[in-house]
C-alpha cells in the first residue's frame, strides 16, 4: 500500500482574529518586523511531526499562529523521520525547527533531528519543542541542543517571542 499521506490544510487569520488587541501579539509582530528589515527576509519556521505521532491539529494551531505574526511558515508532513524533517528544513532554508510532539518520541527524535542538522552543516537552524513535553525532560532536551521547549497552555506570542529575541540578539 505504500507510505500514508495526510493532506496538510491550513488557514491564516484564525489567530489573530481571535487574540485581537493582545499586547504580547503585537510585540511579537512588531519584533518580527524588525528581523525581517534587518535580514531582508521573514523569520521563516517549519512546523515538523516526526516518528508515529498522528496529532497534527496543535501543529496546525501553531503554525496558524506563527503566519498571523508575520513568520513565512513552512508544515512537514505527518510521520517524518528525523533525517525528513532536517533535510526539508534545510532545503527550505529555515531559521527555526518546530518540533511538535504529543505522542513521547521527543527524547529519541529531538537528538536525532539536531544532529541531521549538523550532518547537513546546518547547525544555525535553531531548533523548538512544543507540545506534551514532561518538564522532568526539558533539561535533557536543552543538553541536546533545543534552544526552546514550550509546554501546553504556552502563548503562540509568548513563544514567537522567545523565539525572536534569540534570532535578533
Amino acid at each position: 500500500f505504500g507510505r500514508y499521506k495526510a493532506d496538510i490544510k491550513t488557514f491564516s487569520g484564525v489567530y489573530s482574529k481571535e487574540i485581537k488587541n493582545d499586547v504580547s501579539f503585537e510585540k511579537a509582530k512588531q519584533l518580527a518586523n524588525k528581523f525581517s528589515k534587518s535580514e531582508g527576509r521573514r523569520p521563516r519556521i517549519m512546523i515538523a511531526k516526526m516518528g508515529q505521532d498522528g496529532h497534527d491539529r496543535g501543529a496546525k494551531v501553531v503554525a496558524t499562529g506563527y503566519a498571523d505574526l508575520g513568520f513565512d511558515v513552512d508544515i512537514g508532513p505527518l510521520f517524518q523521520t528525523a533525517e525528513e524533517a532536517a533535510k526539508q528544513a534545510v532545503e527550505n532554508d529555515v531559521h527555526i525547527l518546530g518540533v511538535s510532539s504529543l505522542a513521547g518520541g521527543h527524547k529519541t527524535l529531538v537528538p536525532k533531528v539536531i544532529e541531521a542538522l549538523k550532518a547537513h552543516g546546518r547547525e544555525d537552524i535553531m531548533v523548538i519543542v512544543g507540545g506534551v513535553i514532561p518538564k522532568q525532560d526539558y533539561q535533557y532536551l536543552f543538553d541536546a541542543g533545543t534552544i526552546a521547549v514550550f509546554g501546553p497552555g504556552t502563548k503562540i506570542s509568548d513563544a514567537a517571542i522567545t523565539v525572536l529575541d534569540i534570532l535578533i540578539n
